[in-house]
């Protein structure tokens, strides 16, 4: 019996990209790109990104959001696993990093599913409860800015239906979490956060010791 988080060398990480995922080949070639970047450790794990794309691909989900998009990793995994009418609503600021993440979704054959919308997450995210687009996502994912973590949370709960999921990144953050020495801006906001998640009572909560941390709220 597991009583514990396992420890991953890198000869039992490669083992785990080799035998427990099947990364898409251009998922590899992104991933490996993004990982010559100054900003790589902002980029998800693969073995997160499988998760995610089984999850939404078990789902059946069909329309996705996604808050902070990066070099656009987490929106092509999940993009793969749509069907051909699905889309993703991808919120970034960045039109640097997300031109990477452009070229290999073309590449990838799954471009005309995301819709990049570039500028600040919160303004987008009630652009669309203004189009009356309110529970009608299945999926929503956060990894951006940490100070806006909860009201990421708050607008996806008005925008993914019931029985849909919103995953969020970064939950244990490196283990700052609880470290009570440790009280920075985005510390201080993703314990907040966590403290939120674990008493609402709309969702129902699986926080998983992958990557960074990842809680997937089950919305009731």
């Amino acid at each position: 019996m597991s009583t514990g988080i396992l420890n991953l060398t890198n000869e039992l990480r490669d083992y785990l990209w080799e035998k427990g995922m099947k990364e898409h080949p251009v998922l590899g070639e992104l991933r490996e790109e993004t990982a010559k970047l100054p900003e790589s450790m902002m980029q998800i794990c693969p073995e997160q990104g499988a998760l995610m794309s089984n999850l939404v691909r078990l789902m059946s989900a069909k329309k996705t959001i996604e808050i902070g998009t990066f070099t656009g990793y987490s929106a092509l995994a999940v993009a793969l696993a749509l069907p051909e009418d699905g889309k993703i609503v991808a919120c970034d600021i960045s039109e640097e990093w997300t031109t990477i993440g452009r070229k290999k979704w073309e590449q990838a054959g799954v471009a005309d599913k995301i819709d990049l919308r570039i500028g600040a997450a919160l303004e987008t995210l009630q652009e669309l409860i203004d189009e009356g687009l309110e529970g009608s996502f299945d999926f929503a994912f956060i990894d951006a800015d940490k100070a806006n973590y909860l009201d990421y949370y708050k607008m996806c709960l008005k925008l993914v239906k019931k029985g849909g999921v919103v995953a969020i990144d970064n939950v244990l953050w490196s283990g700052s979490v609880i470290n009570p020495d440790i009280n920075d801006v985005d510390t201080v906001a993703i314990r907040e956060l966590n403290e939120f998640l674990a008493q609402d009572e709309r969702v129902s909560l699986s926080m998983v010791p992958v990557g960074d941390g990842l809680t997937l709220a089950f919305i009731l």
